[in-house]
């Protein structure tokens, strides 16, 4: 169909309801282009002509229309997951992982051992410039880090240990290794936390490795109740031992002090003796026969110059 000069002329000096449609358009496409929104949880990364310009934050801006300027909002302030081994949320980009989920869990152990782990990570966006830029296949990469650096920690140990006491090991390493190859890349991600979820043995081994566990329960079990009964007898022995010691102290005193004072006695005495020796042995002599003759029991007296012994009840009564 050719278009005649005439009709030209007359579509450009009258236009047609088509016309002004189209320039209505035109003009509400270009001022809606003008604008765009950034949400809280959000910063913008703005590019002219497909080169990086700015990032923003949230708020409404202005750009250039007609796909001059182009912004990628990206949510800088979002808690991400990515989940292993396993998945509990349907969604689009979980779909490429679908058939790979059992296999990603089956790890070797340092031991020669084959476990199932099941683990999270979770990330924040910290510069949306790289998150955007650096890296095109973003989710595939955070997922091939990740298992690769939890294969290495859990092939280092032997089963037993990655089933309980090197858990949270795993997890801090894991978290540090993780952040590590991330900012080689460039990928503008900082993983908060590493979560190891269910570590189980294959199916065909899950009976034995649970009597296995039994038994560790039960050693610690006798463990603890042996540590319990060392720390009650302890204690009451330890009790009874300090008990003797200050008996054996007190009466150690005891008799120190009543040497002492056998001492001191003596000493005065002697001193006594020493001023007028003949009174001295006078009063001792009357002392010591007052002592035996004032007592309950009748006394013997033995005269060294007779022969024979004279018993004698009472000295102040009739002679038996």
């Amino acid at each position: 169909m050719s278009i005649t000069k005439e009709s030209a002329r007359r579509f450009f000096s009258k236009p047609s309801s088509y016309g002004m449609m189209l320039v209505i358009i035109v003009a509400i496409a270009a001022i809606a282009s003008n604008f765009y929104i950034v949400d809280a949880t959000e910063q913008a990364v703005i590019t002219r002509f497909g080169k990086y310009t700015t990032t923003v934050g949230p708020g409404l801006h202005f750009k250039l229309p007609f796909g001059i300027d182009k912004n990628y909002n990206i949510p800088v302030r979002v808690v991400q997951t990515e989940q292993f081994g396993f998945k509990t949320v349907k969604s689009g980009r979980y779909n490429q992982y679908q058939n790979d989920i059992t296999s990603e869990s089956t790890m070797l152990t340092g031991d020669l051992n084959i476990v199932d782990v099941e683990w999270i990570i979770q990330y924040r966006i910290v510069d949306p410039r790289a998150w955007q830029f650096n890296v095109q296949e973003k989710t595939q990469t955070i997922r091939d880090i990740s298992r690769s650096v939890i294969n290495t920690l859990v092939g280092d140990r032997a089963i037993l240990d990655v089933m309980s006491a090197e858990r949270s090991t795993i997890e801090l390493l894991s978290q540090d290794m993780m952040n590590e190859n991330f900012n080689k890349l460039g990928l503008g991600i900082n993983v908060i936390a590493v979560k190891l979820q269910n570590i189980v043995p294959p199916q065909g081994v899950q009976d034995a490795f649970e009597d296995v566990n039994k038994a560790i329960q039960d050693m610690n079990r006798f463990i603890n109740e042996g540590k319990e009964a060392y720390n009650a007898e302890i204690p009451r022995a330890q009790g009874e031992a300090d008990r003797q010691v200050q008996v054996a102290q007190g009466y150690a005193a005891e008799r120190v002090n009543k040497a002492r004072g056998d001492v001191a006695r003596f000493n005065a005495v002697y001193d006594e003796y020493r001023r007028s020796p003949r009174v001295t042995r006078e009063r001792i002599y009357l002392e010591t026969m007052d002592s035996i003759l004032s007592g309950e029991t009748k006394p013997t007296l033995i005269d060294g110059r007779l022969e024979n012994v004279l018993p004698i009840k009472s000295l102040g009564g009739t002679q038996q």
